[in-house]
């Protein structure tokens, strides 16, 4: 038998405790005892891919390469067993590398061997102590190695022949281009072509613009022997180089990071179109022309090689009005790309609804069949590691995105198909085993319990739209931006939103399956008049169907405005009185601001609607007076001739200023200002919704919430920003009771008070009872034939309704009241309830303790 070396003790350690820890979390994560994860109820990853710098391999020995590999793959051993694919990213520098090369392999090649900005005026480590790591570098290890191209071949090829080795599948290795100054020290980009970088990201001429165009230079590179000629489109040139770089290297797929091929600022709010202040429509086609020109001129030098993607910081639609970035052309080009996963913003500053509304309108419509998560844990360069101190190993990032899905157009809910950890290796080049240990079993009950069907919202997405608003009718692209602003801060501010359909596969989905949102409302811009999507809409509010409509009115039809019950007035513009009529949030010491600023160029135009007539139907929350006008804000209709369906507005304004050169649009302070945004969440009363929370002061944050229907039943994810805001919760069939969880019914609504990150089952939901103490825990089987068993405590002559997974079907459910082990009495009879919601089982008049059974 072959001696075990203490590394390969200390790697084989690491695996059974991985493997152990894996099982033991997706054991309790959801307070469950009787369900564990397995590959054999858990949806395969097309793909995994870990991604990580140089910094790792602090010696050039294959050995030191091998063991290196080694380690990579056996942290990540059980996540990988579950994937069809395995992949590798290396962030070797900032893409100068392949600007670089010249087709020598022993050429030396800078390197991201920096903790700290790369191009600096400072020598690593140099300069006064008062310089940030944005002003001066430090090197990561006093002695790093010198790379060459060859080392970096012979880097690739470990990869590869390691991991096949360990993972038991072929492994790719992609390369990376950044746009920006932060990794390594680039001569291309800021001494000999500063002619690129056109975007102002991090100052002005910091961030190589995708369509920019060379001066010529004598230099030889591997693509260009004899120099660089002038005019040369930057899309034609690093094209050439990176097919001569993958192809020399061994890599086999390239990474555009940080939204380069996405437009001119991609990181901001701001573009070529849109400064802060005015939208230059008269530019938006030049600007797609030119953007559409660079993957036209890439891909004609570099034909074959994949192209992942990292995409801007934003969302479609704000990026086609501040950019001209038309997303939809690029999807459809042929490129061969994949779509861009969620933007690690939320990971930096805590924008979670910036980040959700982002990725959703980034998947509403796809190239292909696929698109990624993308979750950070480690930063190579910034010294932090996202994992450990920006979330404080709290799993947040990790459930909300992966509560999200698509809508595809045969109405198959599509959860995202790949994985990407940005990065396996910290700063100083190390792969410490507590955060894949950690992170792992998050990671699979997300997985397991991600969504197979429409969430309790849906969002309509104008894909199309907005692309037609944009270039067809510059004019609306302000509608564009303002539309999905509105979303983000609406997720901000508590709006349940993680499931997308563009409006292209409503229609398609709604003709192939009729049924398919009956459970569901959908969240949908005002559709233009006379068009299929108007149609869809009423005939689905009209036949029971439930919608909110957001955005302005000026192009609704009469059709929409009749059912609606509203007319188009004189807009009003500025400062605006607040009138509330519906208070679902609750402030014990200082209520919302009564005063909102409705801006025409963040809110697409002013408060136009006013009542057409009086109507026992039409039920107002919140409108809005300027000297002696007013104008409604929010409101629904519900006529008793639709069948239960009903139809809200909310005419969505935006809480944000604009002002020249800014990234973000700052925020209104909600001390003094009224959040418009919020009233999305308020209008879910429409439908029998209460998303409410207890709070101090609107200054205090609202939690984040998304809940997937997966298996029959509700999973519920959330982030509370501020952990001494309470939350509220009503659905339509009563009050929702979260697994493992004690709560006080308040107004028949559940109350409680949630930790920072949360994920959470449930399948019960209280009605007819106001008031009382509720708690619901996972009980032992101790049952031969019973799976799980649910002990619901605290009843009062209470309807239980109880949603069972798609594999016990309704009959298979058993009840108890106010009995125990070894259950022989108290079995009582359950009927089936409203199949609205999906198959359920109802129990009427219950007091005391339930026993739930399957």
């Amino acid at each position: 038998m072959k001696s075990i070396t203490h590394a390969n003790a200390a790697w084989l350690c690491c695996l059974v405790l991985s493997a152990t820890l894996w099982a033991v979390a997706s054991f309790h994560a959801n307070g469950e005892g009787a369900r564990w994860a397995s590959a054999e109820n858990m949806p395969r990853w097309r793909n995994v891919t870990l991604e990580m710098s140089l910094k790792p391999f602090k010696k050039l020995e294959p050995d030191y390469l091998d063991q290196v590999c080694t380690h990579l793959f056996t942290q990540w051993q059980p996540l990988l067993a579950e994937a069809d694919q395995v992949s590798v990213l290396l962030w070797t520098a900032d893409g100068s590398e392949i600007l670089d090369y010249a087709g020598d392999l022993d050429a030396p090649l800078e390197w991201a061997r920096y903790i700290g900005t790369g191009n600096s005026k400072y020598e690593p480590g140099a300069g006064p102590e008062s310089l940030s790591l944005h002003e001066r570098p430090y090197l990561y290890t006093e002695t790093p190695p010198a790379m060459t191209y060859a080392a970096l071949r012979d880097i690739v090829a470990a990869i590869k022949r390691v991991g096949h080795a360990q993972a038991g599948k072929a492994v790719r290795v992609g390369a990376t281009f950044d746009p920006g100054p932060e990794f390594a020290k680039s001569t291309f980009k800021y001494e000999r072509h500063p002619e690129i970088c056109l975007g102002g990201t991090m100052g002005k001429g910091t961030f190589v613009c995708c369509y920019a165009t060379l001066h010529a230079d004598d230099h030889a590179y591997a693509g260009f022997p004899q120099g660089i000629p002038e005019g040369t489109p930057f899309g034609t040139f690093f094209g050439r180089q990176s097919q001569h770089f993958l192809t020399d290297l061994g890599f086999d797929y390239l990474w555009l990071s940080n939204g380069f091929g996405f437009g001119l600022e991609t990181w901001g709010a701001t573009g070529s179109v849109f400064d802060g202040e005015r939208f230059d429509t008269g530019g938006l086609q030049a600007a797609r022309d030119k953007i559409l020109g660079f993957w036209t001129a890439f891909r004609a030098e570099c034909p074959a090689f994949p192209i992942e993607t990292r995409g801007t910081n934003l969302m479609t639609g704000a990026d086609l009005a501040a950019d001209g970035v038309p997303l939809r052309d690029i999807y459809e080009g042929g490129f061969n790309l994949e779509p861009p996963p969620n933007s690690p913003w939320a990971a930096l500053d805590g924008d979670f609804g910036l980040e959700l509304a982002g990725y959703m309108s980034r998947i509403a419509e796809l190239p292909g069949d696929t698109y990624p998560f993308r979750y950070y844990i480690h930063d190579p360069w910034w010294l932090n590691s996202p994992w450990l101190d920006r979330y404080g190993r709290e799993p947040h990032d990790i459930y909300l995105p992966l509560a999200v899905c698509r809508i595809d157009q045969s109405g198959r809910a599509c959860p995202p198909t790949s994985l990407l950890f940005l990065t396996a290796d910290n700063s100083y080049g190390q792969m410490p085993d507590q955060v894949p240990m950690e992170v792992i079993p998050h990671v699979m009950a997300a997985r397991r319990d991600g969504p197979d069907a429409p969430g309790p919202l849906v969002w309509v997405y104008p894909f199309d739209e907005m692309h037609e608003w944009t270039f067809a009718t510059p004019s609306r692209a302000v509608e564009a931006f303002f539309g999905d602003w509105f979303m983000r801060q609406a997720i901000n501010h508590g709006l349940p939103l993680n499931t997308v359909v563009s409006t292209a596969n409503l229609l398609a989905s709604l003709k192939a399956r009729s049924d398919l949102y009956d459970a569901s409302a959908l969240v949908c811009p005002v559709p233009d008049a006379n068009t299929p999507l108007e149609a869809a809409i009423l005939e689905h509010v009209k036949s029971g169907g439930r919608v909110l409509l957001y955005g302005p009115l000026a192009h609704a039809g009469e059709a929409m405005l009749e059912a609606l019950n509203l007319r188009v007035a004189d807009s009003l513009t500025g400062e605006v009185n607040i009138q509330l009529i519906q208070h679902i949030d609750r402030f014990s010491e200082r209520e919302h601001p009564r005063t909102a600023h409705i801006r025409p160029l963040v809110c697409a135009g002013g408060a136009e609607a006013v009542l057409a007539r009086e109507d026992d139907a039409t039920q107002v929350l919140a409108t809005c007076t300027q000297d002696a006008a007013q104008r409604m804000l929010a409101m629904w209709r519900a006529p008793e001739t639709w069948n239960g369906g009903a139809l809200a507005w909310v005419r969505g304004v935006n809480s944000n200023q604009t002002r020249k050169g800014m990234r973000l649009p700052p925020k209104d302070d909600p001390a003094a200002v009224f959040p418009g945004e919020v009233l999305a969440r308020y209008a879910l009363e429409a439908f029998g919704y209460c998303f409410g929370t207890d709070r101090r002061t609107p200054a205090q944050r609202a939690p984040l919430v998304a809940v997937a229907r997966h298996d029959n039943g509700f999973y519920f994810s959330g982030y509370t920003p501020d952990t001494t805001v309470g939350l509220r919760l009503r659905f339509p069939q009563g009050a929702p009771v979260l697994l493992g969880y004690e709560t006080l019914l308040e107004a028949g609504q559940t109350t409680y008070r949630m930790p920072r990150a949360w994920h959470r089952e449930c399948r019960v939901f209280v009605d007819n009872q106001a008031d009382g103490a509720l708690s619901l825990t996972e009980q032992p089987s101790v049952q031969y034939g019973v799976t799980r068993r649910w002990r619901l405590s605290g009843l009062n002559n209470a309807t239980v309704r109880f949603y069972p997974p798609d594999t016990a079907p309704v009959e298979r459910v058993h009840a108890w009241l106010n009995t125990h082990y070894p259950w022989k009495q108290g079995q009582i009879d359950v009927g089936p309830g409203d199949p609205s919601q999906g198959p359920c089982v109802e129990v009427r008049d219950v007091t005391g303790t339930l026993t739930l059974g399957w």
